[in-house]
C-alpha cells in the first residue's frame, strides 16, 4: 500500500483546462471519493494518476515516488473501468491474469493461485470458466475487480465502476466494495458523479467543481458543514434549500430577513463576515410544521404546490414569496396543493453564504454536537 500526494495537479486541453491546480493528500489505506457532476474533472484526475493523461503541471507522488514521467505498468496501480474492459473472447480467469507476466516476475502457477484466492474474495468461482457474454453486468464488475486484485497494487483506481448497473445491484456492489476494501485494506481513489455512492463509501470525499476541490472531508461533515454553495447543493438528495436575504445585526444579534420571514441566528459570533446580502441555506429535513416546533422558535408561512410522496416520507414543494423551497414531511401526511402550512426550522442547522458562494456561518459549529430539540419531519 501507499499513500498518494498530489500538488498543483493542472491538465489543459488546448484552451480548456480540465484539472485545475488541485492539491489532495490520499492515506495509506484510505477509502477516498472523488465526486462531482459531469465534466469537472474527477476521471481526468484519475487518468493522470494511471498514467493515461499526461500531465500539464505539478507533482504527482504514490508514496516516496514522484510518479509523473513513468509508464502506468510501472506505477503499481490497479485501475478498474466504468465499461468493465474485458476481452470477449476470453474466459473470467484467462481476463483476470491477462497482461499479469509483463509487469510480474510471477510464474504461472503464482498467477493461477492469485487467481483462484481473488476469486474466492469475490465470490465467483463458478465464473472463471465463463466468456463475458455469459456474465450479468454484476459479474463482469466483479470479474474486472478481480483483474484488480491479483496484481496487489500499491493503489486500486475505480472510475465510475457502478454506473452501468441496476439501482438493486449497485447498492448490493457498494456493500460488496466496501467489505472487499476493509478485507485489502488498500489504499483506493473512487470516482463517481452519484453524491449517494460517495457518502456511503468514502472515508473522505473530495467534492469537485469546475477542475477545482470545493472541500475534502468525511461524509458527516460535508452535509452538516458544507464550505461552499456548491457543496451544500450537490450533496444531500433532495438539494438544500438556498433563498436570498439580507443579513440584519445589532451590537449582539444577527438576523437574516427573507421577503416573507426574519430568522434570528443562534452563535452569532461565528460568522466569518457579514455582507448585507448574502443566501441563506436549510436543508428540507431540517424544517418542521410550526407545531412541532418549540414555542420560542420564529415561524414562517409557505403555500403547498406539490407534494412527492417518496415511500418513506413526503416531499412538499411550498412558495415562499418568490421563492420555492423544498420540506421533507412524515410519510402520509395529509397535506395537499393549496394548503397553507405555518413552518419552523432546527436553530441547530442553519446555514449562510456570501455573493460568490463561501458558507460564512453554520449555527452548529464544527464539532458541536447538535441536540434532539426539533423534530426533523413535520408530522401529520
Amino acid at each position: 500500500m501507499s499513500d498518494i500526494t498530489i500538488t498543483g495537479l493542472t491538465k489543459r486541453f488546448d484552451d480548456v483546462t480540465a484539472v485545475d491546480d488541485i492539491d489532495l493528500e490520499v492515506e495509506n489505506g484510505e477509502f477516498l471519493v472523488l465526486v462531482g457532476p459531469s465534466g469537472c474533472g474527477k476521471s481526468t484526475t484519475l487518468r493522470m494518476i494511471a498514467g493515461l493523461e499526461d500531465i500539464t503541471s505539478g507533482d504527482l507522488h504514490i508514496g516516496d515516488r514522484r510518479v509523473n514521467d513513468l509508464e502506468p505498468k510501472e506505477r503499481s496501480i490497479a485501475m478498474v473501468f466504468q465499461n468493465y474492459a474485458l476481452y470477449p473472447h476470453m474466459t473470467g480467469a484467462e481476463n483476470m491474469k491477462f497482461g499479469m507476466k509483463s509487469v510480474s516476475d510471477y510464474t504461472s502457477a503464482e498467477i493461477d493461485e492469485r487467481v483462484r484466492e481473488a476469486a474466492e474474495i469475490l465470490d465467483i468461482e463458478e465464473l472463471l470458466g465463463r466468456r463475458p457474454s455469459e456474465l450479468s453486468g454484476g459479474e463482469r464488475q466483479r470479474v474486472a475487480i478481480g483483474r484488480a486484485i491479483v496484481r496487489e497494487p500499491d493503489v486500486f483506481l475505480l472510475d465510475e465502476p457502478l454506473s452501468n448497473l441496476d439501482a438493486k445491484l449497485r447498492v448490493q456492489m457498494r456493500a460488496e466494495l466496501l467489505q472487499l476494501h476493509r478485507e485489502l485494506d488498500a489504499t483506493t481513489l473512487y470516482v463517481t458523479h452519484d453524491q449517494t455512492e460517495a457518502m456511503t463509501l468514502g472515508d473522505r470525499v473530495a467534492v469537485l467543481n469546475d477542475g477545482e476541490i470545493e472541500q475534502v472531508d468525511p461524509p458527516q461533515l460535508l452535509y452538516d458543514y458544507p464550505a461552499t454553495r456548491f457543496v451544500a447543493e450537490f450533496i444531500g438528495s433532495p438539494a438544500m434549500n438556498i433563498l436570498p436575504v439580507e443579513l440584519v445585526s445589532d451590537d449582539t444579534d444577527v438576523s437574516v430577513r427573507h421577503e416573507q420571514f426574519e430568522l434570528p441566528l443562534p452563535n452569532a459570533d461565528s460568522f466569518t463576515a457579514q455582507p448585507k446580502s448574502a443566501f441563506f441555506g436549510i436543508r428540507p429535513e431540517d424544517i418542521s410544521l410550526a407545531r412541532n416546533v418549540p414555542g420560542d422558535v420564529p415561524t414562517f408561512e409557505a403555500e403547498v404546490t406539490v407534494t412527492e410522496p417518496l415511500g418513506e416520507s413526503l416531499l412538499i414543494h411550498c412558495q415562499v414569496g418568490d421563492d420555492e423551497i423544498h420540506v421533507k414531511a412524515a410519510a402520509r401526511s395529509s397535506i395537499d396543493p393549496g394548503d397553507r402550512l405555518e413552518l419552523g426550522v432546527d436553530e441547530e442547522r442553519l446555514h449562510v453564504f456570501d455573493g460568490t458562494g463561501e458558507a460564512i456561518y453554520h449555527s452548529s459549529p464544527r464539532g458541536h454536537a447538535s441536540s434532539d430539540a426539533v423534530p426533523t419531519q413535520p408530522e401529520p
